[in-house]
């Protein structure tokens, strides 16, 4: 029988009610009056969390404010952290953004804490923001997160933005995970050039709901690369976020990894390696203009940010030093990597899988056993069986019919009994269910045969011109492939939520561990099915779509 999550919500275009309704209320409260004036500009809004270094003993609190705070800080117990100012000015619309970040250590493992946010020029000065967060466990414990990618905001200005990611938030909250995986494609602010500040600003006060009361750690998708923000584009992501340290010179914050009890968890931007060129793109005919004041030049129709091979290789050789460390670790059963593009989707409308994943990682996947890859960037749901090792030659191209090398994942089994032994082989989850008005919930087929069919990029879709003058376009994926290794498929709805219970010391046999894996669904949510054209509305309303469980021996 399936269990049901009921998500009662409140009212509100950029808080919604969690825990504590007071508290949310006071929140949105704040954010009105936070407009008011500068007595107010240091007034904390967008109020976050991710782990420090050690999670069992550090956390940053981040948070942004409409003006340069006075004296910002953090209060615990009797502890006062002055919070490091990062600001920015964006480099389109030309507004500084003003963002903290207080780095909270000397903590106790499995400890709940209470924290307050504020300033000297906090207009809610006598009655600042508050919240409380758990540390991780020391150990091993059990322990729930929860994932999914592609979250947008509630106000539907914005492009792809839509009710359901408020709902979204509120679902996460539900089922009180110790932390939360936020598989890329935050918000789609560079699908707003001119805006991209208050896109981030609806996106952190919409997730603040949840985000202040437990570590949400992102990754970097597509549309986290902006024009004139950066090298890479990602200043106003790096700006938000401090993240534990990749010890990689010049590249901090684009990737990460942190270990909670016996799972090691590694965060990477699969920008650095992707052939699809899905970044900051002019479509024309007119060119973008950036406001006079940031001294940009205007960025002509045509131009794309393609940033494929911006570190060197230096996040796949630090990829590889973690993983070897990982699987030598004792201490470490379970290797879980979160990214935002796909090396296994099957999605019809959406982007698919893309070459350049399968070459520089797959097989770093099947020598140091990753047990389990969480994406997002389609928009939908859907599960892979475990993959180990690649099919030569099993694609085709989709201009000429000629054979081409896609590096088709080969399935270890193709029977889906619910429970999957990851050492044999690696399970790929699509979780770009979060929130966006682009649901994607319908898969390719092969019309011959009837089988899942996926599409893979296998070199860059680099604009090209259109028929209409001065307007371009990228092209879709340039390959095809039989999916034999896709398992499950969810084609009812194009939201969800994925809840992970990590049993270390369970009662399995053979002195296995496992991890049980609910995905959660909310069927109706889809502004238009594209399956039936039926019409659908945001919805609380999660239920279970479906369960199992991975399992492997223990490293002790």
């Amino acid at each position: 029988m399936s269990r049901r999550q009921m998500l009662a919500a409140a009212g509100g275009t950029g808080l919604l009610a969690a825990a504590s309704p007071a508290r949310a209320s006071r929140g949105a409260a704040r954010m009105r009056k936070s407009r008011a004036g500068a007595s107010d500009a240091g007034t904390p809004e967008q109020i976050h969390l991710t782990w420090g270094d050690n999670p069992a003993a550090s956390v940053v609190v981040s948070w942004a404010s409409p003006g340069p705070a006075t004296r910002p800080q953090v209060v615990v117990g009797q502890r006062v952290i002055p919070a490091e100012p990062r600001p920015y000015t964006d480099g389109l619309n030309g507004e500084t953004v003003w963002a903290y970040h207080a780095r909270i250590g000397g903590l106790r493992p499995g400890a709940t804490y209470a924290y307050v946010v504020t300033a000297d020029n906090d207009g809610n000065a006598s009655d600042p923001f508050s919240a409380t967060f758990r540390t991780a466990p020391g150990g091993h414990q059990p322990f729930r997160f929860t994932s999914f990618g592609d979250l947008a905001t509630p106000n539907t200005a914005w492009v792809l933005s839509y009710g359901q990611s408020a709902y979204a938030v509120e679902a996460v909250e539900s089922f009180q995970p110790l932390f939360h995986l936020l598989n890329g494609d935050l918000c789609y602010a560079n699908l707003n050039p001119a805006a991209q500040p208050q896109v981030w600003r609806d996106f952190g006060n919409n997730n603040q709901t949840s985000a202040a009361n437990r570590p949400w750690m992102p990754c970097l998708g597509n549309h986290e690369v902006e024009f004139s923000n950066g090298s890479q584009g990602f200043t106003s992501y790096l700006t938000r976020y401090t993240l534990p340290d990749n010890h990689v010179p010049r590249f901090a914050g684009r990737w990460y990894s942190f270990r909670v009890g016996s799972v090691l968890f590694i965060s990477l931007d699969a920008d650095d390696v992707v052939y699809q060129d899905a970044g900051a793109f002019v479509t024309g005919p007119a060119a973008l203009t950036p406001a006079a004041s940031t001294g940009n030049p205007p960025i002509a129709p045509g131009a794309s940010f393609y940033i494929r091979g911006y570190s060197g290789g230096a996040q796949t050789r630090w990829l590889e030093r973690t993983l070897a460390t990982g699987r030598r670790d004792e201490e470490i059963d379970w290797i879980v990597v979160q990214m935002h593009q796909c090396a296994t989707s099957s999605s019809a409308t959406g982007n698919g899988s893309d070459l350049g994943i399968r070459q520089q990682w797959l097989p770093l996947f099947d020598r140091y056993q990753v047990d389990l890859v969480l994406t997002g960037h389609d928009h939908d749901y859907e599960r892979s069986f475990p993959v180990r090792g690649a099919d030569p030659d099993a694609g085709r191209d989709v201009a000429t019919g000629a054979v081409a090398n896609t590096l088709r994942p080969h399935p270890v089994t193709t029977e889906d009994g619910g429970v999957f032994d990851t050492s044999r082989g690696t399970v790929h989850l699509i979780l770009g269910c979060g929130g966006t008005d682009g649901n994607l919930d319908d898969y390719g087929t092969d019309a011959a045969g009837g089988r899942p069919q996926a599409k893979v990029f296998t070199r860059a879709n680099r604009p090209a011109a259109t028929s209409t003058p001065n307007v371009h376009d990228r092209a879709a994926a340039d390959a095809v492939e039989d999916a034999i290794w896709s398992a499950r498929r969810d084609t009812s709805s194009g939201y969800g939520i994925a809840v992970f219970d990590v049993d270390p010391e369970g009662a399995e046999p053979d002195g296995q561990t496992s991890i049980t894996v609910t995905q959660y669904h909310a069927v109706g949510a889809d502004p238009v099915h594209p399956a039936t054209g039926d019409k659908g509305a945001p919805t609380p309303d999660y239920t279970e779509f479906e369960a199992f469980r991975l399992v492997r021996p223990r490293s002790r």
